[in-house]
């Protein structure tokens, strides 16, 4: 009947279609600009065909429909708001077409159905689903939400608080969780989908089921009394007005447009639910979040280059045990490398086991490990007081003290106890990879592997080259932290690397506004406003005040021009009087566990008697906005000049890396994301107006040529 470069139509015992998305030369199909073409094409034909008594939705590959393309997202959300409309009602007009065929269709998803894959199958007349397979809507992660009738079928079928549910959190949902919810209508085992969805097929057409209910449900207004439906969009707009606020709006555009289009015929809500998408698709969160996706699909397609050049990993030793030692162990042994974890004092081998067995029991706690897996795992990681076995380790990962002598002497005896190819990868978060090296024979086996804390829940690995560092070293380092289940950033060797150099001057911004005399609760309230996970005061206390205090300053140093030693250094009195934050107790904040063990914060008034000591007598009228302004500026200025000198490749790279390692606010997309949404000019205006508070606020020659030029760092 039909044949295209993504869809197939053809007969099934004669009076039977069957649709079969199949995307040539992909392994997966998408809904792209080319699938709605086509799928327009063949509902057109099944619309005309009278002969057809009935039709069979399924994928030729094992996966059902991934999404749309994202690629794509760019250009469609640049045309003005006219052409973007008349691009949802065309898509929206194919998918209403397929829903109101006069014969039923069952949709046969296997693998996995997201985004627009799902809203393509809810517009099916019933849905069968494989038991293995994922279904979900998870467009609020690039700050927008469903587009072709997602909101508007889902809450038809589901009912408001599924809908709302599904589409707020965006999480991909089981079969069994899919069926109670009312999503699909029925379940089966992979190698029976096909033949169970004809079956079903068969039933709707006999009259067995009540296909016209089933299509009549979809086209009316919510089901439910409208006080409880009320309720339910009430209650998700107060809940993410606190937890998500304006800077990410999609998810509560989202139920807003639900809420609308409670009442409405299908084409009305649809309406409702296109002209919220239209506003949301031109957010800052829309277009920093969509590029963020980007820069990790750029970022797997470079993995599978390093791959090829690695050499495997199947055995991995860790030297230095304690809490990072054991999160490292874990995190190798979980994902099916084994470990050794080495330490010359079985306390601290003690340490790290325990570390490993209460992140083995939280992950069977919440239903992640079986209790035997985790046995497994556990049993995988072997503690030990000697070199034993290292001789045939693909990679040794140290993790001993942040002291450059100490490291020197371990690493000199370690290389003599592990074969002439184990890569050597040190955990150094300050240190320079070359002065580590120093003393190797093998310095081309050496590389840095910074892992943040807490390993299992931090996602960045910085991946540090040095000048002697070869290029299957940094490649079989990469293609271990994506087996780790991490995202690997490529870095050359400086101080601070990537991510804490460019915080460095985020925390000097903040020790300048302290000796201006301004509050550090007021600045933390700002800036967790602007979108930061906490403010800058908290954070410091959760890192360990001495911790940051010491590394801020190498740091510093290693940039004097246009970072110069702080004088009047809050960190450095608070470092003095004992105050190190969460972990003594009493930093910027006091700190006291409630009945779970978690420690909550109050404020601790005599921090203001101890900052006096370095703030001006007189304290400077500072507005909010210069709050922020001086914070986000001194980021970006420093991002840059990351980027310029060559310490990470791309600027998607360096984004990627600000977005997981500090948690730099989602909606941003990463300092240099930001400062094109700001455009060069406005950074250039702000660094004018800041000049005056010192050299950190200098720009680059290069960012003034980009401005003059119009351009940015992704365009």
């Amino acid at each position: 009947m039909f044949t295209g470069q993504c869809i197939k139509l053809s007969r099934l015992d004669g009076d039977i279609a069957q649709l079969v998305f199949d995307r040539q030369g992909d392994a997966i199909n998408k809904l792209d600009r080319a699938t709605l073409l086509e799928l327009a094409r063949v509902v057109a034909l099944l619309a005309a065909d009278s002969s057809i008594r009935g039709v069979l939705v399924s994928s030729a590959k094992d996966k059902f429909i991934v999404g749309a393309d994202i690629k794509e997202f760019g250009e469609l959300f640049s045309r003005d708001d006219s052409a973007l409309d008349a691009h949802m009602k065309w898509a929206n007009q194919i998918f209403c077409d397929f829903e109101d065929l006069p014969v039923p269709s069952v949709v046969a998803i296997n693998g996995m159905a997201l985004g627009g894959g799902l809203e393509f199958a809810l517009s099916g007349t019933l849905r069968m689903m494989a038991d293995d397979a994922l279904i979900g809507l998870p467009e609020v992660s690039l700050g927008l939400f469903p587009g072709y009738g997602g909101t508007v079928r889902l809450a038809r079928l589901a009912g408001a608080e599924v809908a709302v549910d599904w589409i707020v959190s965006g999480k991909p949902r089981r079969a069994a969780e899919a069926l109670a919810g009312g999503v699909v209508d029925a379940v089966s085992p992979p190698n029976l989908l096909l033949p169970q969805a004809m079956a079903l097929l068969r039933q709707a057409i006999s009259g067995e089921t009540d296909a016209n209910a089933c299509r009549q449900k979809k086209l009316g207004g919510l089901p439910g009394d409208k006080a409880s439906r009320d309720a339910v969009f009430s209650h998700a707009l107060a809940r993410l007005s606190k937890s998500i606020g304006q800077h990410q709006p999609a998810a509560q555009m989202a139920v807003e447009a639900m809420a609308q289009g409670a009442d409405c015929v299908r084409d009305g809500a649809l309406d409702h639910e296109r002209q919220a998408l239209i506003r949301v698709a031109k957010t800052q969160a829309a277009d920093a979040m969509i590029q963020a996706f980007r820069n990790q699909q750029a970022l797997k397609k470079l993995f599978n280059r390093h791959r090829a050049n690695a050499r495997p990993v199947k055995a991995a030793a860790v030297l230095g045990a304690g809490i990072m030692g054991g999160g490292i162990a874990f995190t190798s042994a979980s994902k099916g490398v084994p470990v050794r974890l080495k330490d010359i004092s079985q306390g601290q081998l003690d340490l790290g086991m325990a570390e490993a067995s209460k992140q083995i029991g939280r992950q069977i706690k919440n239903g992640r490990l079986s209790e035997d897996k985790g046995q497994k795992v556990l049993a995988s990681i072997l503690p030990q007081l000697d070199y034993a076995g290292f001789a045939d380790r693909d990679v040794v990962v140290e993790a001993v003290v942040e002291n450059l002598s100490v490291k020197h002497a371990v690493l000199a005896e370690l290389e003599t106890a592990v074969g002439p190819n184990t890569i050597i990868a040190s955990n150094t978060s300050s240190l320079r990879i070359d002065e580590i090296a120093a003393p190797l024979q093998r310095p081309e086996n050496f590389v840095g592997m910074h892992f943040f804390n807490p390993v299992p829940v931090m996602a960045l690995v910085e991946i540090i080259k040095g000048s002697r560092t070869s290029e299957v070293a940094v490649s079989t380092a990469v293609d271990y932290a994506v087996t780790m289940g991490k995202t690997p950033i490529v870095v050359q060797d400086c101080p601070g690397f990537l991510v804490n150099r460019i915080l460095t001057p985020y925390v000097r911004a903040f020790i300048d506004l302290l000796a201006d005399g301004v509050d550090f609760v007021r600045i933390d309230r700002v800036m967790e406003d602007f979108g930061w996970p906490m403010g800058p005061a908290y954070l410091m206390d959760v890192v360990g005040i001495d911790t940051g205090c010491h590394v801020f300053d190498v740091i510093s140093a290693g940039y004097p021009e246009h970072m110069p030693k702080q004088e009047r250094n809050a960190l450095a009195v608070m470092v003095a009087n004992k105050r190190y934050g969460q972990k003594n107790g009493i930093g910027f904040y006091r700190y006291e566990n409630d009945p779970n063990g978690k420690p909550k914060k109050t404020v601790a008034e005599d921090s203001y008697q101890l900052l006096k000591s370095i703030q001006s007598a007189q304290p400077k009228e500072v507005s909010d906005q210069e709050i922020s302004e001086r914070m986000m500026l001194s980021s970006i200025l420093e991002a840059a000049r990351a980027l310029e000198d060559g310490v990470v490749a791309t600027a998607g790279e360096l984004d990627v890396a600000m977005l997981l390692g500090i948690g730099y606010p989602q909606y941003l997309g990463g300092p240099l994301k930001y400062a094109d949404w700001l455009g060069l000019a406005k950074i250039v205006e702000l660094g004018e107006k800041y000049a005056h508070l010192g050299p950190q606020y200098r720009v680059t020659e290069k960012i003034r040529d980009m401005a003059a030029g119009g351009v940015g760092f992704y365009r």
